[in-house]
């Protein structure tokens, strides 16, 4: 995770109400034709009451980095993003094709073929696997939503479960949303998340020596 940050309010003893968005970081997707990670949780609190002369502590949590193609083991799970008393939970890996479940987190991973879903402590589980020797591995888990089902179309990507749109930062912006699955599609690394965005990775796609997606990092807004 990034370096915790202190948030100072210096003035008198009434305190201010504030609106904070605290997204954590998504999770890597799975090697091997593996799932898409999970997303990291997004918690949106709404005129907290802030404190002067209390230092808050700021975490923004990293993303976790996807899975190499050999082994086809699980993406990493991404970091716990925390302000004041909120913490969003990271979300869980991606599972990988030769692991086959998915990792728990804020927003579970998805699955592979024959293995189990990640379930989401605050957001969507992982999508299931498609059950098929076309390897169609689920969609991670987004912030308001589970992550599609793996699909037994060669070629088809099952997406990731829906985020969190906000308004904070002065523009309609999407967060924490799940990562693709993999499939045999083409011959490439699965999708990044984009930084600050709390985005799963997506899983990867067919093709030695490629690797799952790394998760995209989070982030804290505080507005007041």
């Amino acid at each position: 995770m990034f370096a915790a940050k202190n948030f100072f309010l210096a003035g008198g003893a009434a305190g201010i109400l504030a609106d904070y968005l605290v997204v954590a970081g998504g999770a890597g997707g799975g090697g091997s034709r593996g799932a898409g990670g999970g997303a990291g949780y997004a918690s949106s609190v709404t005129s907290a009451s802030l404190n002067y002369g209390i230092s808050y502590t700021v975490t923004v949590g990293a993303g976790g980095a996807g899975a190499v193609n050999a082994g086809g083991q699980n993406g990493a799970n991404g970091s716990n993003s925390v302000f004041s008393t909120t913490t969003s939970n990271g979300g869980g890996g991606g599972a990988g094709s030769n692991v086959n479940t998915g990792n728990n987190g804020g927003c579970g991973g998805g699955a592979c073929t024959g293995g189990s879903v990640g379930v989401g402590s605050q957001g969507g589980n992982g999508g299931t696997g498609a059950g098929s020797t076309n390897f169609g591995a689920g969609g991670g888990g987004g912030a308001t939503g589970a992550g599609a089902a793996g699909s037994a179309t060669n070629g088809t990507v099952a997406a990731g479960g829906a985020g969190l749109t906000s308004s904070i930062s002065g523009s309609s912006v999407t967060y924490s949303v799940g990562g693709a699955g993999g499939n045999n599609v083409g011959d490439a690394n699965g999708a990044n998340g984009a930084a600050n965005s709390g985005t799963g990775g997506q899983g990867e796609l067919n093709g030695s020596p490629h690797k799952g997606g790394d998760g995209g990092s989070g982030i804290v807004i505080i507005k007041v």
